[in-house]
C-alpha cells in the first residue's frame, strides 16, 4: 500500500536537519516505514539494499549495546543494528517475526532490526517537518524529520548520524558509534 502526504498549511516552512529527498531536490521522496511497538520509523528507501527476517548474528567483543553483531550476507559481513536499542528504548527480544532492514549510507552498509515493515510512503519536501529541539541534541540528531500523519507520526530516521554520531556528541546514558 502507497500513501502520499497532504501538503502542509502555508506559513509552516521548518526544514528538517539532514534529511535526504530521494526523488532529488524539489521532488517527491518515498520512505519505507517501519515499526518499534507502536512508533513509526521512515528510512530512504533509495538506502534499502534488502528486507530479510531476523536471524541470529555473531556477536563482537566490546561493541556498543545497539550492535546485535554480524551477519555474512552474501559474503559481505554486515553489522546488525538494534534500532529499538540505538533510541534508547531498550534491546530487542528478537523472534523470528522480527524484520532486518539491510542499508547501504555513503560510508557503510549495515542492517536494522526491527519490528515490522509495514508501508511505503511518498512525501513531498514541504511535508517533512523539523525535529523540535529537546536539549540534549543527541535523539533529534538520530531524527532528519517528522512527517504528520492522521493521529500519528513518522519519524524519519537519519542514517548517516545513526551510524556515525561521534562519541563526543553523545548524551549521558546513550551509547557510542558503530566505529
Amino acid at each position: 500500500m502507497q500513501t502520499s502526504i497532504q501538503s502542509r498549511p502555508a506559513g509552516m516552512e521548518a526544514q528538517p536537519r539532514g534529511a535526504i529527498m530521494a526523488a532529488g531536490a524539489g521532488g517527491a521522496a518515498q520512505y519505507i516505514t517501519c515499526t518499534l511497538d507502536a512508533a513509526e520509523y521512515g528510512i530512504d528507501i533509495l538506502s534499502v539494499r534488502e528486507i530479510k527476517g531476523w536471524s541470529e548474528t555473531t556477536a563482537l567483543p566490546h561493541a556498543p549495546a545497539w550492535v546485535r553483531g554480524v551477519i555474512n550476507l552474501r559474503g559481505t559481513i554486515v553489522p546488525i543494528l538494534d534500532l529499538r536499542a540505538r533510541f534508547g528504548l531498550g534491546p530487542t527480544a528478537a523472534t523470528a517475526m522480527h524484520v532486518v532492514v539491510i542499508i547501504q549510507t555513503a560510508t557503510r552498509m549495515a542492517g536494522l532490526l526491527v519490528d515490522s515493515v509495514s508501508d511505503i510512503i511518498t512525501v513531498a519536501p514541504e511535508d517533512v517537518r523539523a525535529v523540535p529541539e529537546i536539549g540534549t541534541g543527541v535523539p533529534e540528531r538520530l531524527l532528519a524529520g517528522l512527517i504528520p500523519r492522521e493521529g500519528s507520526m513518522v519519524s524519519l530516521v537519519s542514517l548517516d548520524n545513526l551510524i556515525n554520531l561521534p562519541d563526543a556528541d553523545l548524551a549521558p546514558g546513550l551509547p557510542a558509534t558503530l566505529s
